[in-house]
C-alpha cells in the first residue's frame, strides 16, 4: 500500500496566548524583629508544652467513674433504675430543703438539756410526764419504711446517688402503692447536713 504524502499547507494550531504573571507583593521586612527559627531536634530548643493527659496513668477512682459512665450511655438502664437519673430541678429543691431545715432534729446539746430539765423536774418530785415528740425530719432506710408502711410519712426525699442503688430502689414503687408523696434530690451529703450526718439515703 502507498502511503499518501502529506500536505505541506496544513492547519496550524494558534499560539496559547501569553500568560499574564500575577504580581505578587513583596512583605515590607522590618528590620527590627529577626527571625529566629526553632529547632526542636535532640538537644536543640525545648519542646512545645502538648496535652498528655490521653497518657497520663490515672487514679483507679477516676478511671472506674469514667468507665461507669461509659457502660451507662451503652447499656439499656432497667426503669427502677433510671428513675433516679431525674431529680428535682434546683429550684424546686431549694424550696424542700429551707422546708426541711425547719424540721431538723435537735443536737445533742439541745437533747441533753431537754434530758436534764427533765431529770430536775423528777428530782424535785413532779410527775415524769413524757416529752411530745415534735415533728421532725426522720432519717434511715428502716425508719423511713416502717413509717411508709404504716402511712405514716408526709413526704419522702430519696437521694439519687446512693451506692449500692439497691437500698433504695423499691423507695419510689412503695411509696406509689401507699399514696405517699416522694420525690428524688440529687447529692447524698446535702440530705445529711438536714439530719446532721455527713450522708443518707
Amino acid at each position: 500500500m502507498v502511503q499518501k504524502k502529506a500536505k505541506k499547507g496544513g492547519k496550524k494550531v494558534a499560539a496559547a496566548p501569553l500568560a499574564v504573571k500575577k504580581l505578587v507583593p513583596q512583605k515590607v521586612v522590618n528590620p527590627l524583629f529577626e527571625k529566629r527559627p526553632r529547632n526542636f531536634s535532640i538537644g536543640q530548643d525545648i519542646q512545645p508544652k502538648r496535652d498528655l493527659s490521653r497518657f497520663v496513668r490515672w487514679p483507679k477512682y477516676i478511671r472506674l467513674q469514667r468507665q461507669k459512665a461509659v457502660l451507662q450511655t451503652r447499656l439499656k438502664v432497667p426503669p427502677p433504675i433510671n428513675q433516679f437519673t431525674s431529680a428535682l430541678d434546683k429550684q424546686t429543691a431549694t424550696q424542700l430543703f429551707k422546708l426541711m431545715d425547719k424540721y431538723r432534729p435537735e443536737t445533742k446539746e439541745a437533747k441533753k438539756e431537754r434530758l436534764k430539765a427533765r431529770a430536775a423536774d423528777k428530782a424535785e418530785g413532779k410527775a415524769d410526764a413524757p416529752t411530745k415528740r415534735a415533728p421532725v425530719v426522720r432519717h434511715g432506710i428502716n425508719t423511713v419504711t416502717t413509717l411508709i408502711e404504716k402511712k405514716k410519712a408526709q413526704l419522702v426525699v430519696i437521694a439519687n446517688d446512693v451506692d449500692p442503688i439497691e437500698l433504695v430502689v423499691f423507695l419510689p414503687a412503695l411509696c406509689r402503692k401507699m399514696g405517699v408523696p416522694y420525690c428524688i434530690v440529687k447529692n447524698k451529703a446535702r440530705l445529711g447536713r438536714v439530719v446532721r450526718r455527713k450522708t443518707t439515703t
